[in-house]
Formats: C-alpha cells, structure tokens, sequence
C-alpha cells in the first residue's frame, strides 16, 4: 500500500521536510500545496535586494523546478485549501477535489497584520506585493514605514537605498524591540538617523486614513505624517484558520498563537504535523514554548518534522538565529535577547563592528552582532550548552573569545 503525504505550504518549511521526507528513504506519494502561483521562494530578499530591484524572482527559488520531478514530488501552487477533515484524512481544496492523506504537514506561515485600510496602505510579505510598491519607491517620493522591526526596518533601508524620503514610525521606545537591548537600539537609532531616515519612536497610531489625495498616519497624541505611500509592518498572524476550523489545538494569541505541536511537530490529531513560522512548539535550549518567525528556524524545523514523518524519533530544539541586512550593515542574533540580562559588548558600538553577549548570572543567553557572523555561531553553541563565562575575557579582544568560557560544570550539568 502507498503511503501519501500531503504538504499545505510551499514555503521553506513544507519544500524543507518535503526534501529531509525523499532524504530519509520516504518513498510514498508527496503532494506539496502552495496557495501563490509563485515557484516556491526566499522570503527575506523580498523586502532588501527584490524590492530595491538587485534580484529577480528567479534568483530566490528555493529549488529549480526540475528538482520537484527528480524528487517525484508533485507541487501544485496556486492551489486554494478549503478544509482539513482529520477523521476522513482527506484535505478538501477549494474546487471540492479531496486529497487523502497517512500524513499531513501543516506549513501554511502566516499574513502581514493590517490594522489600518487606506488607498496607500501597502504590507509586504510576497512577491504579489512587490510590483506595485517597488514602482511607487522608485519616484524616490515620501515614504512612511509603521513598524521598526526587522521588516519594517529593511523596507526603511531599502527605500532610503532608492532615493526615497523615509518616514519610520514605530510605537516602542527603539527600534528592534523585540530583538535588542536598548544600548543596541540606540544605535539603530543612530544608524537610521545617519542615513537621513526620519525616525519617530514612541508613536501609538491610531487610524490611517485617506485625505485630500494622500494618507494620513494619526497618533494617538495628536501628531500626523502623511504620504501617497503607507508600508505597514506590524508583525504577522499565523495561518491557522485551517487547523481551528478542523479541531486542531492552537495556542491563544497571548501565548505567541500557531498550531500547537510537541517537539517532534505533532499537533493533537492523528497523523497531523506542523512546522515552521506556524508550528507553537517547545524548546528544550530555551525552556518554554515558542513560534519562532525566522527563515532558517523554519527551515530546520521543516526538515526535523520531515525526518519524523519518514519515521524518525528525533526532538527538535535548537538556539534561534535571525539576521537583517541594512543600509549595508549586516546584523546577527542569536538565542532570545532579554533586556533584564548582562550586556558585554566585544569590539566597537561606534564603528558598528562587535559582538554583543547577553549573560544571565554569567551563563549566555544570547548573541548580537554586527560584521562578526563567526562569533555568533561560536556563541550558538554556547547557548545550546548553557556555558558560563568570563565577562572581563569576553570583552577583551586582546584575549581568544575561546578563553572566556568557565572551566568546569555548565549549568546544564548541575
């Protein structure tokens, strides 16, 4: 009898454990479901190098298309999902064709957060959105950006790169809240700044709307920016329509949302799987339960939950990693910054050129960097092992970062 396996989400983690699936000797039907029309893609060049027009769609297909025939995997894009029936296991697509499954991985990411409707609110998020924004920054006009994240902050950089006057709005009091420190926050600060962006933090918005032939961002305390152009980037939700809708668990929204699922990306019904920026999972290394919304964390998820579905036994739980490309400046993170732990800075803030090491009692917790990618990923393994070190060592660059880990029992030997 032949096993089948059906894939709701083309993007890295369901192309991910589709790959680790055929990898680990899987050789049952693959049927990968995509609701864009797109070849499956790279989501992070979206807002740097598609949108600022420095490559092509074609430049950041995950895989050719030959490799999904060599693979005898069958993808379908612009394929609807109407429903999941978890006691018949059949998915349901919206021309009411029912697809049967042994195994289905839910891979469905998530959507851009719009709070707001006006003519010149945009989001981004794929590559349906980058047509007609990278036609409207390429009059180099004004630009309003809502939101100093990590995406909002790469489309401020990017317009900025194309000659666009740049508005950034974002409501906490740095940029990068959910990332970094307020000492590596204020140098963003900084960084925008020198780059002749108009940064405002500190800004709760109330409504936008469309005035007079342009659109008009209202704060809560009374000041107005306005612009023919709005990018809004306040975050993503979860698609978990599909799972709710089904009777799958999934975690309230004050609990980071998504599907949940155990650490081998089991969700609560039978021969139901999710990975990636959807899947709520558990991480040994970090304690807790988290939805980790970064590329290469859904890309590794995607192949852990692959390999389980192929039969595997293997948990999954590794030290997050993200990274952002800005005006030049290539930052990197690793683990769960908190801003109650220890800062030690290796190197310059002032040149932009360090290592930052976030200790709680002395045991690393997280990473940030900037044009140091190897200490970064020394300080991943780190992280896994709960290391303790030296902050004197650490942030002396005279002495070998190796020097400042702590002889003898880690914490997590104890």
């Amino acid at each position: 009898m032949t096993h089948r396996t059906v894939i709701i989400g083309a993007g890295i983690a369901g192309v991910s454990a589709a790959s680790a699936l055929r990898s680990a000797g899987y050789d049952g039907d693959i049927t990968l479901l995509g609701d864009e029309p797109e070849l499956p893609y790279r989501r992070p060049p979206v807002s740097k190098e598609i949108v600022r027009g420095d490559k092509t769609s074609d430049e950041i297909r995950i895989k050719k298309a030959e490799w999904y025939a060599a693979q005898d995997i069958t993808l379908r894009t612009g394929v609807t999902v109407a429903s999941i029936d978890t006691e018949s296991r059949a998915v349901r697509l919206a021309d009411d064709e029912a697809l049967f499954y042994d195994h289905l991985l839910i891979a469905t990411g998530g959507r851009a957060r719009s709070p707001w409707e006006a003519k010149g609110v945009r989001t981004l998020r794929g590559l349906a959105d980058i047509p007609r924004l990278q036609a409207e920054l390429a009059s180099g006009g004004h630009v309003i950006v809502v939101g100093a994240g990590l995406i909002g902050s790469e489309i401020a950089a990017s317009a900025r790169g194309l000659g666009c006057e740049v508005t950034l709005l974002e409501t906490a009091s740095l940029p990068l809240p959910r990332l970094l420190p307020s000492a590596l926050g204020e140098l963003y600060v900084d960084l925008h700044k020198s780059e002749g962006t108009d940064l405002h933090t500190g800004v709760m918005v109330a409504d936008i709307s469309d005035q007079a032939g342009t659109t008009v961002v209202r704060a809560v305390d009374g000041r107005t920016w306005s612009a023919s152009v709005v990018v809004v980037a306040v975050g993503m939700e979860p698609n978990v329509e599909l799972a709710e809708d089904a009777g799958i668990v999934t975690a309230p929204s004050n609990e980071g949302g998504g599907i949940v699922v155990d650490s081998r990306g089991r969700a609560s019904a039978p021969g139901v799987f999710a990975a990636g920026d959807v899947a709520n999972q558990p991480n040994a290394v970090l304690g807790g339960r988290h939805r980790v919304e970064h590329w290469q964390g859904a890309q590794n998820h995607g192949t852990a939950v692959g390999k389980v579905m192929a039969g595997g036994d293997d948990s999954f739980g590794e030290v997050p990693w993200c990274w952002s490309d800005q005006y030049g400046h290539n930052l990197q993170v690793a683990g769960w910054p908190d801003p109650s732990y220890d800062l030690v800075v290796r190197g310059s803030l002032a040149d932009r050129t360090f290592s930052a090491f976030l200790l709680d009692d002395g045991v690393v917790r997280g990473a940030v960097a900037i044009g140091r990618p190897s200490d970064v990923r020394t300080a991943r393994t780190w992280i896994a092992a709960a290391r303790r070190l030296d902050p004197a060592l650490l942030a002396d660059e005279s002495a070998d970062l190796i020097d400042a880990v702590v002889p003898g029992q880690d914490e997590r030997d104890i």
